[in-house]
């Protein structure tokens, strides 16, 4: 059964509520969180990329290449792995302490593991490392995972955090638009390292992984953090969350609150969001990964270049989806990106599998930078308005987290098996397009998450300019209107 009415509101918001929060308050949430999530994002291509071309060596030199691949993205996995702790603890602690002091802790945490990485030692030690010393052996992929969930944890509750304040301070008919600001500076922080590791990479693979020079984008973290933490420390609460603390309706318990009213809801977010944080990941990972690999055999920095085109164009899709939703509704316009996203599939790996360097880049832009992230920009204000005020940023951080385990971290780590069965296979030739089945089996993963988010906005109700103070969820404010 489809349910695509919007959800309204048991009593309007007044109106006074909006005037509480001037133009200058709405500008600087707007800032506090595009910098937080450009950190995020900026470390997520930073460790995608990294993964892909140069942890394998620099972590794991014993390995083949292609069980080195394999090696670097597990603990790619591990920081998605403890996303849902982390969206359990730090969501727990937004519904009850308040947006900012979560923003500020999550921030401070992935900002700081990524520059402790650039500081890591390596397994055998590299040539014009700062330090003078040789390497740490085992203790380096150990130091490297240690970081890696500190950065999990944290990233854990960020965005959600994020996506909640603005829809929060958002005035109600513009909440698609304003909430997808943030989500802009995903795609600054995705250009960003893609540039880095461009410049770095034009030198040659050799020179990055034998020098200190793959430690500069993770370094840089810290220039990010220090904007992100003064922006942030001159932020207000959100207005909603204020209100909640005024009338003492704040939940002591919000995580069995969540599990026993909003189980139902959970499970819609987490179809919702397996599409866009599977996609997400498969290009800017796994794709990578696959057309550099023996399977293919692509040469060059293909997979940064491939990154700031998709980017650029994600970033002038992120507010166009955004204000699409408030003019159509939440639920089309979603539906819509992901089943783009699913006819998609097949084409885009398929073109992939042919070694070219032109089309690489094409394909790759086009189902990051409109099928990927017209999701993400359509999303901030859906899942927050799903949600019921009392135990709203534990339920976003929830779903988005769970989904991204199953979707986003699973999603490299199955696709290198794959790639590495396939090398086996053909002997590990390394001629260039070797092992072009493997396409199929990559092509029928990704359907497979967008095919399941498709379902899921049939049976998602529209939650589109609901009050956001009504504690119930968009699924219960359906089923028993004012």
């Amino acid at each position: 059964m489809t349910m695509t009415k919007p959800v309204q509101a048991d009593t309007p918001t007044p109106p006074p509520d909006d005037a509480q929060v001037t133009t200058a308050d709405l500008r600087r949430a707007a800032w506090a969180s595009s910098i937080g999530s450009a950190l995020e994002y900026y470390d997520f291509a930073l460790y995608s990329l990294a993964s892909a071309l140069i942890f394998g060596p620099l972590f794991f030199p014993g390995a083949d290449p292609t069980t080195g691949l394999i090696l670097s993205f597990s603990t790619y996995f591990i920081g998605f792995l403890v996303r849902p702790i982390g969206g359990i603890v730090f969501g727990r602690l937004g519904d009850r302490l308040g947006r900012k002091f979560v923003l500020m802790a999550t921030v401070a945490m992935m900002g700081a593991a990524s520059t402790l990485i650039g500081l890591l030692p390596t397994y055998d030690g590299a040539e014009g490392d700062w330090y003078g010393a040789g390497g740490v052996g085992i203790l380096a992929p150990v130091l490297l995972i240690l970081l890696r969930v500190v950065q999990g944890l944290g990233a854990g509750a960020e965005m959600a955090g994020a996506s909640i304040l603005m829809t929060e301070y958002a005035p109600r008919r513009r909440r698609g638009f304003f909430a997808s600001l943030p989500f802009m500076g995903v795609q600054v922080g995705t250009v960003a390292a893609a540039l880095i590791y461009f410049l770095l990479y034009s030198a040659g693979k050799d020179a990055i992984t034998s020098t200190w020079h793959w430690r500069i984008p993770f370094l840089a973290s810290i220039v990010i953090i220090a904007v992100a933490v003064w922006l942030r420390l001159r932020l207000k609460e959100s207005p909603t969350f204020r209100k909640l603390e005024a009338r003492d309706q704040i939940a002591e318990h919000p995580l069995r609150e969540l599990l026993s009213n909003s189980r139902p809801t959970l499970l819609r977010g987490i179809g919702l969001r397996l599409a866009e944080n599977g996609s997400s990941s498969i290009y800017q990972a796994l794709a990578v990964a696959y057309v550099t690999s023996a399977a293919v055999g692509v040469k060059g920095p293909i997979g940064a270049l491939s990154l700031v085109f998709a980017a650029t164009l994600g970033a002038v899709m992120v507010p166009i989806a955004g204000r699409l939703t408030d003019r159509f509704g939440r639920v089309k316009v979603y539906r819509g990106f992901a089943t783009f996203q699913l006819v998609a599939a097949f084409p885009v790996w398929w073109a992939l599998s042919r070694g070219s360097t032109v089309i690489t880049i094409v394909v790759i832009s086009l189902a990051l930078g409109i099928g990927t992230w017209g999701m993400f920009g359509s999303q901030s204000a859906f899942m927050t308005e799903l949600f019921g005020s009392r135990h709203r940023y534990l339920g976003v951080s929830v779903a988005r987290e769970v989904s991204a385990v199953l979707s986003g971290g699973l999603a490299p780590l199955l696709g290198a098996a794959i790639i590495a069965a396939v090398v086996a296979a053909d002997g590990g030739s390394g001629t260039p397009g070797a092992g072009l089945g493997s396409w199929v089996w990559l092509a029928g993963y990704t359907a497979l998450l967008c095919a399941i988010t498709v379902a899921t906005t049939f049976v998602t109700p529209d939650p589109t300019d609901r009050d956001l103070e009504d504690p119930r969820d968009a699924v219960d404010a359906l089923r028993q209107p004012a």
